[in-house]
């Protein structure tokens, strides 16, 4: 199946001609290109017919987007339909006339074949909905969705105004909520504190008209400081039993599909929101707009299984003892657990920010929307159409689907009314989260002949992912300097408007690339593509030094030891997960391969001597991927068969340490044996046993 591209230079205000359509089309190989001047008015025919066959259509153009989708509809088309923007990201402004390679670039990438269907996560609604908050908040929209949604109102403040009216609807009253789950299965508690039970309470006022000190009002909640104890309501009360001061279970709850929480201050505080809850403050407007949305979340949802999480490379603990929290620290959806040894992800809660796979070190957890073979795909088909177009020195502008692609098209339009616009050398890239691309495919788009990496923010990220990029960012800028590369690479672009975004990007200075691209492709193994570039821009430098220093955060580096300390009980090879450090079957000997670590500090924690110290770098030469000797000692042999078993060092440490104790003296021969002569000699002398016996040097 081959791509027909509709071109069009928007009523000539593009430098597109058919000269430009004979260039673009030589270099996406469809033979030379017609450039329509307005696709979407009078030469829509030519739309038409091209969505007319089975061949993928891409149109340079997302202004009409809706209208030529439309088009295609009636026509009853099959063709697959795409649209990329030519004319906000560099068809207008002060360099539109370079910009040619650029638009060859995003309209090659935009034929791409779409990357294979993942996994999805599936959400079922009911509308089952619980709005939390103060009578004068939730009443009345209780009132107003109870037509459209399932409504049970939990009151957590009543003394404002706001009376009791129709029981129309399941209501409650509390404190202490606590809200978890997610869209279709969410989980509220709360403590009542009240003795009038509203869901029992008929609003017959017998309590109002009993109570002597006038505590109970038309909110049917009594006010406690006011209340003197004759209980003249419960009385009154009689039968119904709405009233009751000596309740003992005061726990209450239920489950819903969709949260209305209008407290003042949410009652989930994380940066990314579980869907399905929704909490607008008392800002009218935003309650208004939630609300709308609320009444649209009924029904079967799914979304994408956005990661991928192998176990087996996890570096978070072993043994009880921690290693890398990165994941755990940077999930802004609270999404990621503490489960051991190893993590638990729910991916009903997960947002696919990504930036759990940009932060950690081994790859263990992977982005899958897209993968990062696909990934790595656009970015090489970008910067190799662009080049072969003839451009020189892109930058590559990671920014995410909404904020980031709004603030590009508005500085395209500010262009559009005489404004610079986007750099010709600058080739957008959207992503679901400018979180999910980290140094791995930095440093390959790099490789591939990027002179910059930006990635875009716009001030909607969490702290914690501005934390992380930049950590990122240190690691990588530190290897391309030590390699002696000029030049900042990469950039964390701060822009809230245009003209924020105009002016960075017009500041982003080129730094110097390797002097030949790099052909590898993006593997899903994160360690895997990050030695394809290491290796090609280490190999392109003009002097690679043995090794680099690299800052705290970065994955790479070595472990140091104090071989006076290490009694090479080898606790630190049974907590590595990477097979950094190692044994041997031969001898007494702690060996590392360098390659393999991933600084995750499993080792130093484990060690029961404090022997180990970690020390990141980036270690350069064959010997990485070596095994190496830290420590190695003489074997002990067993005194009574000669066996070689233990270390001398750790002997003697051990009978060092008891020959003090009483419950040990007498006996210490026995530490000097292996264990099968151990128990010989225990049924030698009568099957004597003591604490002793238990301890068996390995």
């Amino acid at each position: 199946m081959s791509t027909r591209f509709k071109l069009c230079s928007c009523n000539r205000t593009m430098p597109l001609d058919a000269a430009a359509g004979a260039r673009l089309g030589a270099v996406l190989g469809s033979g030379p290109l017609a450039v329509a001047s307005q696709l979407c008015r009078r030469e829509v025919g030519e739309f038409l017919q091209a969505v007319d066959g089975v061949d993928e259509v891409v149109v340079a153009c997302t202004q009409e987007r809706a209208l030529f989708a439309e088009l295609a509809s009636q026509r009853q088309s099959v063709a697959p339909l795409r649209f990329v923007n030519l004319r906000e990201t560099g068809g207008w402004g002060d360099e539109a006339g370079q910009a040619l390679p650029k638009m060859a670039a995003l309209l090659a990438a935009a034929a791409l074949p779409d990357p294979e269907p993942v996994p999805v996560v599936g959400y079922r609604s009911g509308g089952r909905t619980l709005i939390i908050g103060a009578a004068g908040q939730a009443l009345p929209w209780a009132a107003r969705l109870r037509e459209q949604l399932d409504v049970s109102v939990l009151l957590t403040s009543s003394g404002d105004g706001e009376w009791l009216g129709e029981h129309a609807f399941p209501l409650y009253s509390g404190q202490r909520v606590t809200v978890t789950g997610w869209l279709g299965a969410f989980e509220v508690r709360w403590q009542q504190h009240n003795p009038v039970d509203l869901e029992a309470c008929t609003r017959c006022m017998a309590c109002l008209s009993a109570c002597p000190e006038g505590a109970i009002d038309l909110n049917y909640q009594i006010d406690l400081d006011k209340c003197r104890d004759h209980r003249a309501c419960v009385t009154a009360c009689g039968a119904i039993g709405a009233i009751d001061f000596s309740r003992s279970e005061t726990a209450r709850g239920g489950s819903y599909d969709l949260v209305f929480d209008l407290s003042p201050t949410p009652l989930l505080r994380m940066h990314q929101l579980p869907q399905g809850y929704f909490a607008p403050g008392l800002d009218a407007a935003r309650q208004a707009g939630d609300a709308l949305r609320l009444t649209q979340l009924i029904g079967e949802f799914e979304k994408p299984r956005f990661f991928r999480y192998k176990e087996k490379l996890c570096a978070h603990g072993r043994n009880e003892k921690i290693g890398c929290n990165a994941c755990i620290e940077v999930c802004s959806a609270e999404a990621i657990r503490d489960d051991g040894n190893h993590v638990r992800i729910e991916p009903s809660l997960c947002a696919g920010c990504g930036a759990c796979t940009t932060v950690c070190p081994s790859g263990a957890i992977e982005y899958a929307y897209p993968r990062p073979a696909d990934m790595g795909m656009r970015i090489k088909t970008l910067l190799n159409v662009h080049e072969r177009a003839g451009g020189r020195q892109a930058a590559l502008l990671l920014h995410d689907q909404q904020q980031g692609t709004s603030l590009i098209e508005q500085l395209g339009r500010l262009a559009g009314a005489g404004g610079r616009g986007v750099p010709a050398r600058v080739l957008p890239l959207d992503l679901h989260h400018t979180a999910s691309v980290g140094i791995d495919l930095w440093l390959a788009a790099l490789a591939y002949g990027a002179a910059n990496v930006a990635v875009l923010v716009t001030g909607a990220e969490a702290p914690q992912y501005l934390d992380a990029l930049r950590q990122q960012m240190e690691v990588a800028q530190a290897i391309l300097s030590g390699l002696g590369y000029p030049g900042r690479h990469l950039e964390l672009i701060h822009a809230t408007d245009a003209a924020q975004l105009e002016q960075a990007l017009h500041a982003l200075a080129p730094a110097e690339v390797p002097g030949a691209r790099a052909t590898f492709h993006v593997s899903a193994d994160k360690r895997g593509t990050l030695d394809f570039a290491i290796a090609h821009l280490a190999a392109q430098a003009a002097a690679a030094p043995a090794e680099i220093p690299l800052p705290a955060a970065a994955p790479f580096g070595t472990v140091e030891l104090d071989t006076g300390a290490c009694t090479l009980c080898m606790a630190c090879v049974g907590a590595c997960p990477e097979s950094a450090l190692m044994d041997s079957a031969d001898a007494p000997q702690l060996r590392f391969v360098e390659k393999n670590c991933v600084q995750c500090g499993l080792c130093e924690k484990t060690c029961p001597e404090r022997a180990i110290t970690l020390r990141p770098r980036l270690l350069l030469s064959g010997e990485a991927g070596k095994p190496r000797v830290l420590n190695e000692a003489q074997p002990f042999h067993c005194i009574r068969c000669a066996r070689p078993f233990g270390t001398l060092q750790m002997i003697n440490n051990m009978t060092a340490r008891l020959a003090m104790h009483g419950a040990f003296a007498g006996n210490l021969d026995r530490i000097r044996m292996c264990a099968d002569c151990r128990v010989v000699d225990m049924m030698e002398n009568k099957g004597e046993v003591s604490i002793m016996d238990l301890k068996r040097p390995h």
